[in-house]
């Protein structure tokens, strides 16, 4: 199979979503074509030895079937990818070549399904649920976990008017160190699963963000719960 194409991406706008976290968008090349979980390897010019050009994979936050394309960057101190992103102006053309990676949904949509991502590695699950090739029939529940109040990413997808796919009580923010005024939970989002009242066995899980996170959340469901490794997908981010 030939590999994907080399595509300029103009740059339309930039947030801060928190205060080491910000949304590049990006508009979508004529023809360009993915699936939701999908991401782009974004050449970073010159950042090589010998001023030679890097690569950086970044996960598309955005829905296969929206008009322009969204990333979700965390700054990091000395991180080549982080640092040029957040250096391109509105108007500028990123290079990338996309798309790239099979962390997409891959079920029987009948079935449950359990989103889990801590910090930016909400962003392919958010691409995942706000995606038209979503077609849920059984519960869905979608949890974050981050540090503080602070660093919670994309809140309006755990409020009262979040996408109507997110359909079950367990569409959780967990704080594992939240300030005094916080109501929900408190604690690490792999706490809160081992909280839940679930149908472990009939679920598939989208698991994306720290490979600590990931590693231990396998590990529960597959020796306590007996859940099949086939029904574990995950994209590991740190």
């Amino acid at each position: 199979m030939a590999p994907p194409p080399m595509l300029n991406w103009l740059a339309v706008a930039r947030r801060d979503l928190t205060e080491d976290v910000f949304e590049l968008k990006l508009k979508r090349p004529d023809g360009f074509n993915f699936r939701a979980g999908q991401y782009i390897s974004i050449v970073v010019p010159g950042a090589g030895p010998g001023g030679r050009n890097l690569r950086r994979a970044y996960s598309i936050a955005s829905p296969s079937n929206w008009s322009d394309i969204e990333f979700c960057v965390k700054l990091v101190d000395k991180g080549p990818g982080t640092k040029y992103l957040n250096s391109v102006k509105i108007g500028e053309v990123v290079q990338g070549q996309a798309p790239f990676g099979d962390f997409c949904l891959n079920h029987d949509q009948q079935n449950p399904t359990l989103f889990i991502g801590t910090g930016t590695g909400i962003a392919p699950l958010r691409g995942m649920v706000l995606s038209d090739e979503w077609q849920a029939k059984g519960p869905v529940g979608f949890l974050l976990g981050v540090r503080s109040e602070k660093d919670i990413l994309y809140p309006e997808l755990f409020g009262a008017i979040r996408p109507k796919v997110l359909n079950c009580p367990h569409v959780q923010i967990a704080l594992s160190r939240p300030t005094e005024l916080w109501k929900g939970f408190r604690g690490r989002v792999t706490d809160y699963i081992k909280s839940m009242e679930w149908d472990f066995l009939k679920s598939h899980y989208y698991l994306c963000g720290s490979g600590a996170m990931i590693q231990e959340v396998r590990d529960w469901l597959m020796k306590i719960k007996n859940v099949a490794k086939v029904q574990i997908h995950s994209e590991k981010y740190f």
